[in-house]
């Protein structure tokens, strides 16, 4: 099953911004990339400008994953569109699970194709991941 649009990080924009802000989780497979949403970031000094999450959490977007893989990993397409397809799967049943706001980059590692890996291996190692960045169980 493939993530509803809303939920995609598209642009390369967006990325950057991840890779470059955006906190670090390693797995044997993959490498997270995890932004936290504005409200939940470094409080500012002006204590006006600082909003809660319960009056925020509405206008907040909705949790934006992004995957990325190299030719590294593998030269055929296929292989890696795989790996893609097993990924999009697993994190679709996570989503009801994610708080709205985040932005995660799944970086895939050479690792993914040397071993065949089943989606419910990468469904277990994501939600492994995810609760390591503290996206899931016990969010800040």
């Amino acid at each position: 099953m493939a993530l509803p649009k809303t939920n995609r990080l598209k642009s390369r924009k967006d990325f950057q911004a991840v890779f470059r802000e955006g906190i670090r989780r390693h797995s044997t497979h993959f490498t997270l990339r995890a932004l936290k949403p504005p409200y939940a970031r470094k409080p500012s000094w002006d204590a006006a400008a600082q909003t809660t999450p319960a009056t925020d959490s509405a206008h907040l977007a909705s949790t934006q994953i992004g995957i990325s893989i190299s030719t590294k990993v593998s030269k055929r397409a296929v292989v890696r569109n795989r790996i893609k397809r097993q990924m999009a799967a697993a994190l679709y049943q996570l989503l009801p699970k994610l708080p709205p706001g985040w932005r995660l980059v799944f970086v895939v590692k050479p690792t993914a194709a040397q071993q065949e890996c089943g989606s419910q291996q990468f469904l277990q190692e994501l939600e492994q991941l995810l609760a390591q960045a503290e996206v899931l169980n016990g969010h800040s």
